[in-house]
């Protein structure tokens, strides 16, 4: 498990980080979204030590990431896949990582296997392409069998099958039980990906809910209903209009008997009609996508917008994240 108590990070009068209290937790994939400038890699660092919470405390299984005595054991990550010397085969790079943690050299034969290098283990990885360098980066986070792992936009550069890959890699790692925390602007991925959402925003915590729940509290999601009489259906949406938006579909067409009801639970228009004596053929929730909800949620908490952005304006006190 993954815990942040009031975890803070400030650059002078700069807030990056403001008082992120929540726990990641094992057996599952949590997605950590928000805006560029929100501080995600700021707080994936100072998980994995590489900067000193300025309040608070980030932990892993209730140590901090310095007091871990062999860290890749413990804890795989992928903050930058390109950050290895150019020079070393992709097998060179990993057993220096071994060695340092007294995992066995074999461990780094099986890793290759598993991320699809094993052909190119003794290539220059400085010659390798993205998309490599990423299977490259999570070998070394798995290259421990960790219980936890950590990482940063791990499907930049891939290809559609090696999406797919990562997808099902991690989903595979939460099944047996490890903490997965990932990072992600590719929202239709994480929506199949996550099972857990943490979102923030100018530092500060947004939203931690499991992402079905996420995605049926947006404004965008809608009941479908599907009423072939005519006149049940005018019953019906005079009950509804009070306290839901309802608009008929198609739009226009002379023959519609479809509504989209939003604001109104598919359990609660379902009630309705039984007490009404409305006949139905069809009621089912569509939820919204996660690009929706997510864009309704962080609409304030934009920083880096288009000049037509309806986000607020940056705040020039922010730090730009890297």
């Amino acid at each position: 498990m993954i815990t942040l108590r009031r975890l803070t990070k400030r650059y002078g009068d700069t807030v990056a980080v403001d008082g992120l209290t929540l726990d990641i937790e094992e057996g599952r994939v949590t997605g950590f979204l928000g805006p560029n400038g929100a501080g995600k890699s700021t707080t994936m660092r100072m998980i994995l030590g590489l900067d000193h919470p300025t309040e608070g405390e980030a932990l892993i299984g209730g140590r901090p990431y310095a007091a871990i005595r062999h860290p890749l054991r413990e804890v795989g990550a992928l903050l930058d896949a390109k950050a290895l010397h150019p020079a070393r085969s992709a097998r060179g790079h990993l057993i220096a990582q071994a060695r340092s943690n007294g995992i066995p050299a074999r461990r780094v034969d099986e890793v290759l296997e598993t991320v699809g290098l094993a052909k190119v283990a003794r290539r220059r990885a400085g010659a390798f392409s993205l998309g490599m360098h990423q299977r490259l980066g999570i070998a070394g986070a798995l290259l421990g069998d960790p219980g936890v792992l950590v990482f940063d936009e791990p499907v930049n550069g891939l290809d559609p099958d090696g999406v797919r890959w990562v997808r099902e890699l991690v989903r595979a790692q939460a099944a047996e039980g490890k903490t997965v925390l990932l990072s992600s602007h590719l929202m239709s991925e994480m929506q199949l990906t996550a099972d857990q959402l943490v979102v923030i925003g100018r530092g500060r915590l947004l939203a931690n809910t499991g992402m079905a729940e996420f995605l049926a509290r947006s404004a965008s999601a809608s009941v479908r209903v599907r009423v072939p009489d005519p006149g049940d259906r005018r019953t019906l949406t005079g009950h509804l209009t009070a306290r839901a938006d309802v608009t008929v579909e198609p739009a226009g067409a002379a023959e519609a008997d479809e509504l989209a009801v939003r604001g109104r639970t598919a359990e609660e228009v379902g009630d309705l009609a039984h007490r009404l004596g409305v006949r139905l053929h069809r009621l089912d929730g569509v939820p919204a996508s996660l690009e929706q909800a997510y864009m309704e949620l962080t609409a304030r908490s934009v920083e880096y917008g288009a000049p037509d952005s309806n986000a607020a304006a940056p705040n020039p006190t922010r730090k730009t994240e890297v």
